[in-house]
C-alpha cells in the first residue's frame, strides 16, 4: 500500500503523457508489442549466420549488421528496435532454441542480434561489453560486488544505456522474477496524487560513482529522475547511487522532500496496478528501454550443480533512434543529443 499525503497546491509540472510506454500492470501484456515468436524463416536466418561467424572464428567488432544483414529476421529486429522507442519500451522474444548451442555459439548469437537493435557499450572499467550476470559469491562492501552478480533482491532501477538486453541462459532453482513498470506511467500517476513530490523527482539528485566504475575521473554526477527535453520523457533511477551520494561527507545531506518523494516512487511502482511480474525461461530474450521502463529482479536461490546456476547473458545499447535527453546527462552518458552513441563505464586508462 503506498501512503497518500497532504500536498500543497500544485506545481507547474508538465502535461500527462499519453504516449504508447504509459501503459500500466497487465496491460503490458495484452499489447501487440510486447511478445515476439520467431519462425522457422527467422531461425534458419540466425542459425546460419551464427554457425558461420563461429566457423570464421570472427572477434565481436567484425560481427556487424552490415555484414551479417539476417534477411529474414532483420526485418523483425527494426520493428522491435522502433517499438522499444515509440512502443511500450518492453519486447521479449520467446524461446530461441539455445539447447542447439554451444555456449560460445550463444554468446554469437546474442550479441548478434544486439548489434542489429543498437550498438554495444562498456559494462565495466575493463571494457566488458557481454556480461554474464550470475551469482558470483561477493558479499556487500566487496569492491566487484555489483546487483548483477549477486542473488539478493534488486530495487527498480535503470541502468546507463538507453536499451538494456538479457538473454536467459538458465533459470534459479527457485525465485529470480522480473518486475516491471512504465515509468511514464509512474510519472502520470505521481503528477496526479503527488504534485509536489514530482517537482522534487525533476529535480538534480546526486548520483556517487560506482564502486566498479573506476574508469570515470568524477566522483559523483547530478541527473533528475524524471525529465523532459524537447517535449521528450527520460526517466533514471537507481537509488543505490543517490543514497551513497547523500551518505558521503563531501556532498550535502538528502532533504526530508528527496526522501518521501522516493519512498513514494518505489511503493507505487511496487503496486499490482502499475508493475507486472513475469519469469525468463532459457531462450527467451528481453529488451527493455532504460528512459520508459524501470525493472527489477526477485532474490533467487541457486542449484548446487553449476550447468543448473541461474545465468543471464546482458547487453547495454546506444541505439540510433533514441531520445534527446537533459543536458544534467552529459555527465553520466557523454552525449544527450537523440541518436548519439551514449552511455556505458568508460575504460580505464592504461598505464
Amino acid at each position: 500500500m503506498f501512503r497518500v499525503i497532504d500536498q500543497p497546491s500544485a506545481p507547474d509540472l508538465p502535461p500527462a503523457f499519453e504516449i504508447p510506454a504509459a501503459w500500466k500492470g497487465a496491460e503490458l501484456f495484452s499489447r501487440d508489442d510486447w511478445l515476439v515468436h520467431l519462425g522457422q524463416r527467422h531461425l534458419a536466418d540466425l542459425d546460419s549466420a551464427v554457425k558461420t561467424i563461429s566457423s570464421e572464428n570472427l572477434s565481436q567488432a567484425e560481427i556487424t549488421p552490415e555484414r551479417f544483414p539476417l534477411p529474414e529476421l532483420g526485418p523483425l529486429l527494426r520493428r522491435v528496435q522502433h517499438r522499444l522507442e515509440h512502443g511500450s519500451g518492453a519486447c521479449q522474444i520467446k524461446r530461441v532454441p539455445i539447447e542447439n548451442y554451444s555456449q560460445e555459439e550463444r554468446e554469437i548469437l546474442f550479441w548478434l542480434i544486439s548489434v542489429h537493435l543498437g550498438t554495444p557499450v562498456s559494462q565495466s572499467a575493463t571494457g566488458e561489453k557481454l556480461f554474464h550476470v550470475r551469482d558470483e559469491g561477493f558479499k556487500v562492501g566487496q569492491a566487484q560486488a555489483r546487483g548483477p552478480n549477486t542473488s539478493k533482491r534488486l530495487s527498480f532501477h535503470t541502468d546507463r544505456c538507453d536499451v538494456i538486453g538479457f538473454l536467459c541462459i538458465q533459470q534459479a532453482l527457485s525465485g529470480g522474477d522480473n518486475q516491471l513498470v512504465s515509468s511514464v506511467a509512474l510519472f502520470n500517476e505521481m503528477r496526479q496524487r503527488w504534485p509536489e513530490l514530482t517537482q522534487t523527482l525533476m529535480q538534480p539528485f546526486y548520483y556517487l560513482r560506482h564502486n566498479v566504475d573506476t574508469g570515470n575521473q568524477k566522483p559523483f554526477c547530478r541527473q533528475p529522475i524524471f525529465s523532459m527535453q524537447d517535449g521528450h520523457f527520460a526517466g533514471s533511477f537507481l537509488r543505490v547511487l543517490i543514497e551513497r551520494a547523500y551518505a558521503s561527507p563531501d556532498l550535502p545531506d538528502m532533504t526530508p522532500e528527496q526522501k518521501q518523494a522516493m519512498d513514494q516512487l518505489e511503493a507505487l511502482a511496487e503496486t499490482p496496478e502499475m508493475s507486472v511480474t513475469f519469469s525468463q525461461d532459457p531462450g527467451d530474450l528481453l529488451f527493455l528501454n532504460n528512459w520508459v521502463t524501470f525493472h527489477r529482479r526477485d532474490e533467487f536461490t541457486d542449484a548446487e550443480e553449476p550447468e543448473l546456476k541461474r545465468h543471464l547473458l546482458r547487453v547495454w545499447l546506444a541505439v540510433p533512434n533514441s531520445r534527446p535527453l537533459d543536458p544534467l546527462f552529459a555527465d553520466n552518458y557523454g552525449n544527450t543529443a537523440a541518436g548519439s552513441v551514449r552511455g556505458g563505464m568508460p575504460a580505464t586508462a592504461a598505464p
